[in-house]
């Protein structure tokens, strides 16, 4: 099942997600149905308070082969080298800005059979890690662009605002 995909403005994306408590069928099957998700926006990585869903999850794909299933990450380490790249999402459609991230993380999850993971990564796949894990904090990207890249963008979100209370 795909999911729609909250923009920018609504209230899910700005709570602070909860912690899973258990990973039963419901965990396992939001899990598919936000890859499913991800995958039809042609997206790199989905988290649940994109979808709606007030719980401590997110998916990534970033072409390597292996689909990720991230439940209850936690942020181990983060490189003091900071790189600016061009971030975009799935909640801020059409914007596109440099965003300052840590060139590489370490970050430890629950995989979808419960087993603990530590993953380190950098480049697509480090940005991808710290970029899904600031949605579970209720943080957007483009809270972390430039006071004037956000000046030039503005408009837009208004208009983003907008529309995602009209429905």
């Amino acid at each position: 099942m795909v999911y729609e995909i909250k923009i920018y403005g609504n209230d899910s994306l700005r709570t602070v997600a909860e912690p899973v408590t258990e990973i039963n069928e419901e965990i396992l099957e939001i899990l598919e149905n936000m890859v499913e998700t991800m995958h039809e926006a042609n997206g790199v990585g989905l988290a649940a308070p994109q979808v709606g869903i007030n719980k401590r999850l997110f998916v990534i794909d970033v072409g390597d082969g292996i689909i990720r299933k991230v439940i209850n990450p936690e942020i181990l380490e983060l490189s003091d080298v900071i790189e600016s790249n061009d971030e975009g999402c799935l909640s801020v459609p059409g914007i596109y800005k440099p965003v300052r991230r840590s060139v590489h993380v370490k970050i430890k999850y629950l995989n979808e059979n419960g087993k603990e993971v530590i993953e380190e990564a950098d480049d697509l796949l480090g940005r991808a890690f710290q970029h899904e894990y600031d949605h579970l904090e209720a943080i957007l990207f483009v809270d972390k662009i430039s006071p004037v890249a956000k000046r030039m963008v503005s408009k837009k979100l208004q208009l983003l605002k907008k529309e995602s209370t009209k429905i």
